[in-house]
């Protein structure tokens, strides 16, 4: 039973689990929104399987580098759980995030644009992060999210959804990276967060935090019933 916990709470935790479930929540948000809360469960789970692949993707791509920084709160590094668990976890994760996006409420327009924000999001694990588009998958899959939503109803997402979605993705991004600031210079890892800096990234998130905050307060935020 120990081993058990131990197990499930090691995936949580390769899964970045506290962005995954901010995700998750702001994905079911934005879904009853337009649709009531059954789809919107199921939109939901979608995401989170999304968010799984990327999390445990990440936590794969970067075992040597965690391991060379001695990284024990990462749970491949603690030996929480093994590559092989994570691997197939992987799998079973992608299936789902598929099967769910393109099947479910979203269709094959909301859904197929969800799993594109996935793949964006996968780039960034395996090229951007090393140049300085390492902002780009963040925009491309934060805009996405809450577009989906909206073109699953045969909507043009709105100004302030998907660029505001981008703006705040953009500053996550900046975010994230500050924490493992020397650590990425060292393994090579050149992000624009990066080459900026400490200072400026932490001075960028802001401005960009403030530009999406702007462009929604200014924007017509008003949608379609929910059906």
């Amino acid at each position: 039973m120990k081993r058990l916990l131990t197990t499930v709470v090691g995936l949580a935790r390769a899964s970045h689990f506290g962005p995954t479930v901010l995700v998750t929540s702001v994905s079911y948000y934005f879904a009853q929104l337009f649709w009531w809360e059954g789809p919107s469960i199921v939109i939901a789970a979608g995401v989170f399987c999304g968010q799984l692949v990327v999390g445990w993707s990440n936590d794969l791509i970067d075992y040597r580098d965690d391991l060379a920084h001695n990284r024990l709160n990462k749970p491949l590094v603690s030996e929480m759980i093994t590559t092989k668990l994570l691997q197939n976890s992987l799998r079973i994760a992608t299936v789902l995030a598929l099967i769910i996006n393109l099947l479910g409420p979203l269709g094959f327009v909301g859904g197929g644009l969800s799993v594109f924000a996935i793949g964006w999001a996968l780039s960034y694990n395996l090229f951007f992060k090393f140049n300085v588009f390492s902002w780009l998958p963040y925009a491309v899959a934060f805009g996405a999210l809450p577009s989906c939503m909206a073109l699953s109803k045969g909507m043009a997402p709105p100004l302030w959804m998907w660029l505001g979605g981008a703006l705040i993705g953009t500053a996550a991004h900046f975010i994230n990276v500050i924490k493992d600031m020397k650590e990425d210079h060292i393994s090579g890892i050149t992000g624009l967060p990066q080459r900026c800096g400490t200072k400026l990234s932490i001075l960028i998130a802001a401005v960009l935090i403030a530009a999406a905050i702007a462009l929604i307060a200014f924007s017509d935020l008003t949608l379609p019933a929910t059906v």
